[in-house]
């Protein structure tokens, strides 16, 4: 069955203090019905991804609420898996509609986390982690911090190196009207910011952010749109929750895993693939992640950022266009949507001053706690 993009929509992602999540979810959802010619009563059901609603927001029947905003009382389900909330989400919709259960289902990722303190927002994100982790007083930087020094340890890989990616993402959000940064950063400016957990620094950290996106798919395309985007795979893989438990601090397997199966699904190869939208939540997450979906080489990936240039605009593959969570912004649950929305403008050619020419297949690589889930999507034309 195909499974097509009719319509897509993002939020400005950032602190938006004076928007409240239904005002977010009413934009986007308002949005995405108006590009796909489709009104409220066409969608079938509703799924949230999300992940810190219940926590953040005292609120732990979002589906129900948010399921007003469009004026019908549909199914509605909200799905959780940590920062993978979104791509989840995405995926079960479109199992839902290959299982003949729906026809047209609006998928919706939102996140408002800027309301909370910073020691509540750390707390709540840490409970994607593991018992022991949180035991230990571990939080999420720390532990990507363990992978970078494993990471530039074994493969002999500089702090400039890792820098590069906040630059390289940086620069294409100076070209995204919705990116929460929008500004050019250096090396300098990466290397010279506050220290979190060694050897990251500020810069090389993703933000906390408010936003919401949303994506209407349904089977078998549809007349009124002019260029249909497909979902021609959409894959979830797992791993245990903590570090220390795994084979290689190097590596995700859940990113391998569910990446293998998309390529085999959709009979692409990762030298196929024209843009990606990475899961950066930290600069050595994008080096693994260019290594582990195939664009790089074991040890490379780093380095392809840094000095081949691979992956700016003009490169072979483009990665983040967006400006990725670095520089576009991490509100959580919407993230995964996010990257969908990315990849459909620019396969419709869409996206402006940072369109990539030719764009023509795209992927999404989201990732939940410290690489536990990930949500791999293959679109094409």
């Amino acid at each position: 069955m195909i499974i097509s993009i009719l319509g897509a929509s993002t939020t400005k992602f950032g602190e938006l203090w004076n928007v409240s999540p239904r005002a977010m979810a009413k934009e986007v959802m308002v949005n995405a019905l108006n590009m796909s010619g489709l009104k409220s009563s066409d969608i079938d059901a509703l799924y949230v991804g999300n992940m810190l609603s219940g926590i953040l927001g005292n609120q732990a029947n979002l589906g129900s609420l948010l399921v007003e905003e469009l004026g019908v009382f549909i199914p509605a389900f909200r799905v959780e898996g940590a920062c993978a909330s979104g791509g989840l989400a995405l995926h079960n919709a479109v199992n839902s509609i290959k299982a003949g259960q729906y026809k047209t289902v609006l998928v919706l990722g939102i996140e408002k986390m800027t309301d909370a303190s910073l020691d509540e927002t750390t707390n709540a994100l840490m409970a994607a982690g593991s018992d022991e982790e949180r035991m230990a007083g571990a939080t999420f930087p720390g532990v990507y911090a363990l992978m970078a020094q494993a990471y530039m340890k074994q493969y002999n890989v500089s702090e400039e190196d890792l820098a590069s990616v906040s630059v390289k993402n940086h620069y294409h959000g100076t070209l995204n009207p919705k990116a929460q940064f929008r500004f050019p950063i250096t090396i300098n400016d990466v290397l010279k910011s506050p220290k979190i957990a060694d050897p990251l620094k500020l810069l090389d950290c993703s933000p906390i952010s408010d936003g919401a996106a949303a994506v209407i798919i349904t089977g078998g395309g549809s007349k009124k749109i002019k260029k249909p985007i497909r979902i021609v795979a959409s894959e979830i893989a797992t791993d245990t929750l903590s570090l220390h438990d795994r084979k290689s601090f190097t590596s995700l397997h859940s990113v391998v895993e569910a990446s293998h199966k998309a390529y085999k699904k959709s009979g692409l190869k990762p030298t196929d693939i024209d843009v990606a939208e990475i899961h950066d939540c930290f600069s050595i997450s994008e080096a693994i992640a260019v290594e582990d979906l195939g664009f790089s080489k074991k040890g490379e990936g780093a380095r392809d950022i840094a000095k081949e240039k691979r992956t700016l605009f003009k490169g072979d593959i483009i990665c983040n266009s967006s400006g990725g969570l670095k520089a576009c912004g991490h509100p959580v649950g919407a993230t995964g949507i996010k990257q969908i929305v990315e990849i459909t403008e620019q396969l419709r050619a869409e996206s402006g001053e940072r369109q990539v020419k030719g764009a023509k297949i795209g992927l999404t690589h989201n990732v939940g706690g410290s690489g536990a889930v990930t949500a791999i999507h293959i679109l094409r034309v």
